[in-house]
């Protein structure tokens, strides 16, 4: 034909594929699902090629009856009648097991086997081709006068699958899943005589054949001198065996039958694709970024092996390979006390001693404060600590507990690290016994505390027991989250810190009476804690102005990464991160010209501003009285007090205080906490943490020394708890909302509880 023209006709359905449907409905539109390309031609997608040349209408006409095409009255144009079930009985259609279809393919090959389905009018063959594209294909071009048309003036058009009516998606039955073979390449082509190190090595280059063309093995025989395996598709001839060679643990194929009987794989997945497989594959990208995602191994496996696998498969697969390359969790436990030497070793003044269980040597305890972290907290940082804890997700579980410090900044300064083998009132007893020997030992005088926490029996007994004189007040942040789990209302939270930072008794008692008439309810239960505890107005400790000491939840972006990881390689982690802080605030600090903190400097920067309308009247040396136009405040600056009680909570010069100071001709950056200026704060950063060799010297550094004393190291062995089989959560749940009792619902629909009104089944 000259001008050949396809025409639609009417109520024709041309479905294809299994769930995304193609076809043409009864508004004569086209409709293609959503993981189809519909590809017609060679070099170009969604091409339609269709030759010149004919031979006869009868010879199409018949062509067309075996294939399911009819022509019109005129015998000129062919319409598409064929559905699904006539593809089912098609031999030799072949569709990936996901039916992706990628658009911008190009040089498709249309020289496929014995799974072709050939839709054949005079030289026009539509093929299902190995790279899973449909294709018109022939030995024409396509013309450029070809036109296109549509019956009625309709048009083609692309709609989702939701646009088919339900009659026609009830009528379209899925075809088989069918993974067809592939064509083997040079990386996995099997010949006899082909030899490999050992029995394993033969295996899975077999395992890697099958995977790579899309068959699946089934093995027949397999001991320490022969191995045969088959197609495991029923009735297929294929057929491969090997054998050892004399005095060799070589193998070396024997005989191999290479044809196939099979279509191929009718399943999405592949039977060889283990676990180890997909460790083994996943490898190197694992190692160039451990952070990826179980979804993004899938995507890539699916993407480049054409197999679709579980969620459960790829996690496990990642996790095994992660465990492979971290190390063995007993191994790291056995050399703790080879890697507290080497603490001790490299970083001279350290504290690292590990603790074992006296009947068995299985591990309990394990504490590390190292020197610079010592040093900096005793000579430069706030007289301030905090105590948190992190849950260990790893094989054998068990707790990180911390104090941190706070320097001139108001940054973290992590001071010692306790392993425990559980979270308990006897270790926190501990913990807290080994920092006041600390202490102790280090400083010449035993400094006056203010200890942060949320004041669980245990830390609270731990703390008045080896710091009698220390003022324990809870950390806002755990007291918050309490609240909002509670009642779930942010306004109240807010509140709650807008009273916890008053600095006067009247107005933070202003601000529970505003969360009162939000809610008796949280007001009552805020008022059960002593406001000594947490309220700024009413603590009787210094906090410098801060108010939380919630370590992990700052550091969680990394620290929850760590906590899987095996004990030196978790205290590794957190020594690395430490000598990075370390350095990086060093540097930083060395280009600060004033006298404070950059944080402090703009505080006192801000005071000084809002002191110039004030007026100050000396009383004596030290009292002064500043008037403002709302009022008036007493300062005194020999024990840097003010009523306002700003300059006491924050440890800096109020606005106040720095008219009294400026009245009476005084440096008003003079009069801060030593902790807050710059010379303070290089100091607190001085020290060096010094890294720690690989754990494979360590037997080289110290093995003469121990050798020439006759000392043994003891042997750690891991805890008696056990991480639970199933998959570890990766939130970091809080101690103190373990245990608590759930939130009541109420139903609005039927006045019961238990339930949602959306979810009520009570008849009305």
């Amino acid at each position: 034909m000259a001008n050949d023209n396809l025409i639609i006709g009417q109520s024709r359905d041309f479905p294809l594929s299994q769930n995304p449907q193609l076809g043409l409905g009864h508004d004569h539109s086209m409709i293609m699902g959503q993981s189809h390309n519909f590809a017609l031609g060679q070099t170009h997608d969604q091409d339609l090629e269709v030759g010149h040349g004919t031979n006869d209408d009868k010879q199409g006409l018949r062509d067309a009856h075996e294939h399911g095409l009819a022509y019109d009255q005129t015998n000129e144009h062919v319409i598409a009648l064929q559905d699904i079930q006539n593809l089912e009985e098609e031999e030799a259609l072949g569709l990936d097991q996901d039916n992706d279809l990628e658009p911008d393919q190009e040089n498709i090959d249309v020289n496929s086997h014995d799974s072709d389905l050939g839709l054949s009018v005079v030289n026009h063959e539509l093929v299902l081709m190995d790279s899973h594209e449909l294709a018109v294909a022939e030995n024409h071009d396509l013309s450029e006068n070809l036109d296109l048309e549509m019956d009625q003036n309709q048009h083609m058009s692309i709609l989702p699958v939701s646009g088919m009516s339900l009659e026609q998606s009830e009528s379209m039955d899925s075809p088989p899943v069918l993974q067809c073979r592939a064509l083997a390449n040079s990386n996995h082509q099997l010949a006899v005589g082909q030899e490999f190190p050992d029995v394993q090595s033969c295996r899975r280059a077999l395992r890697d054949a099958a995977i790579a063309l899309h068959f699946e093995i089934q093995t027949v025989k397999s001991d320490k001198t022969r191995f045969t395996a088959k197609c495991a598709s029923e009735g297929c001839s294929w057929r491969i065996h090997a054998a050892k060679l004399p005095g060799v643990p070589t193998f070396s194929i024997r005989t191999i039958h290479e044809e196939h009987t099979c279509r191929g794989i009718t399943h999405l997945g592949h039977q060889q694709a283990s676990v180890q497989w997909v460790a083994n594959t996943v490898e190197q990208r694992l190692r160039e970024n451990p952070n990826c995602k179980p979804k993004e191994i899938l995507e890539e496996i699916h993407r480049v092996h054409g197999i679709a696998l579980t969620y459960k498969q790829a996690w496990r697969g990642k996790e095994r390979l992660m465990a492979a390359v971290r190390g063995s969790f007993e191994e790291d436990y056995r050399l703790l006390p080879q890697y507290c030497e080497q603490i001790r070793r490299t970083n001279p003044g350290s504290i690292a001693q590990v603790y074992g269980n006296p009947d068995d040597n299985s591990f309990q305890r394990l504490f590390v404060s190292l020197h610079a972290s010592i040093y900096g907290f005793l000579n430069a940082c706030r007289p301030l600590l905090g105590l948190d804890r992190v849950p260990l997700k790893s094989k054998y579980l068990g707790t990180l507990l911390f104090a941190t410090g706070f320097d001139g900044e108001g940054a973290l300064f992590p001071l010692a690290f306790g392993v425990v083998d559980e979270e308990n009132d006897e270790n926190w007893m501990w913990f807290l016994s080994e920092i006041r020997v600390l202490l102790e030992n280090y400083a010449e005088y035993m400094p006056r505390l203010t200890i942060l926490s949320d004041r669980r029996q245990g830390i609270v007994d731990g703390v008045e027991a080896n710091f009698p004189t220390a003022f324990h007040g809870f950390c806002l942040q755990h007291l918050s989250d309490s609240l909002r789990k509670e009642f779930n209302s942010t306004p109240l939270v807010n509140l709650l810190w807008e009273a916890a930072y008053a600095l006067t008794h009247f107005e933070c008692e202003q601000k529970i009476m505003e969360i009162e008439e939000i809610s008796p309810e949280a007001a009552q239960w805020i008022r059960q804690i002593a406001p000594t505890l947490w309220a700024t107005a009413y603590f009787e400790g210094t906090r410098f102005g801060q108010l939380t000491a919630n370590w992990a939840e700052s550091l969680n972006s990394w620290i929850a990464e760590a906590s899987g990881l095996p004990i030196i390689q978790l205290m590794e982690c957190i020594r690395r991160h430490l000598m990075t802080w370390f350095n990086e605030r060093r540097e930083m600090s060395m280009q600060w010209t004033n006298i404070l903190v950059p944080s402090a400097e703009s505080s006192v920067t801000k005071a000084v501003e809002l002191s110039h309308p004030f007026n100050a009247f000396r009383g004596n040396d030290a009292d002064f009285e500043v008037r403002f136009p709302e009022g008036s405040h007493i300062v005194d600056i020999r024990n840097r007090r003010c009523t306002c009680n700003g300059w006491q909570f924050c440890g800096l010069p109020c606005s106040h205080a720095v008219a009294a100071l400026r009245s009476c001709g005084q440096n008003v950056f003079r009069f801060t906490e030593s902790c807050f200026t710059v010379t303070n704060y290089r100091k607190a950063y001085s020290e060096t943490i010094h890294p720690i060799p690989d754990r494979t010297l360590w037997k080289e550094m110290a093995g003469f020394e121990d050798e020439a004393n006759g000392s043994l190291w003891v042997t750690i062995n891991p805890p008696k708890s056990l991480r639970p089989p199933s998959r570890p959560r990766k939130r970091r749940i809080r101690a103190e909302d373990a245990g608590r009792a759930k939130r009541v619902v109420h139903c609005s629909r039927c006045n019961q509880t238990g339930h949602f009104r959306t979810t009520c089944s009570a008849p009305i």
